[in-house]
C-alpha cells in the first residue's frame, strides 16, 4: 500500500483498519476501513421492500373492494329504514306553538 519510502502502512490493532502515514508530514495520508461482519445484505433489503410493496397493494385492493360494497350496504340500510318508516303511522308533528 505504501508507495513512497516516507509512507508507512499500519494496521490498527483495535478496528483492523489500514492507515498510511507519511513520516515527513507526520500525518495520516489515507485509511481503509476493515470489512464489516454486520454489513446488511442488500438482497435481503430488496426482498423486504418487495414484501412491503405487496402488502401495501393487498391493503389497497381490500379497501377498494370495501368501498365498492359500501354503497350496496348503505342502500340496503336505506331500504330497510324506508320500509320501517312506511309501517309507522303518520302523525302530525307537534309545534312549539301548540304546546302553550
Amino acid at each position: 500500500m505504501a508507495k513512497l519510502k516516507s509512507e508507512i502502512a499500519l494496521t490498527c490493532p483495535c478496528c483492523g483498519a489500514v492507515l498510511v502515514v507519511d513520516k515527513n508530514l507526520n500525518r495520516v495520508i489515507s485509511h481503509e476501513e476493515p470489512p464489516r461482519e454486520d454489513r446488511p445484505d442488500l438482497d435481503y433489503a430488496a426482498q423486504l421492500v418487495d414484501q412491503e410493496r405487496a402488502r401495501r397493494e393487498a391493503v389497497f385492493q381490500q379497501s377498494v373492494e370495501s368501498e365498492k360494497s359500501r354503497g350496496d350496504a348503505l342502500s340496503r340500510r336505506f331500504d330497510e329504514a324506508l320500509r320501517q318508516a312506511r309501517q309507522e303511522p303518520v302523525t302530525k308533528p307537534t309545534r312549539d306553538f301548540d304546546l302553550d
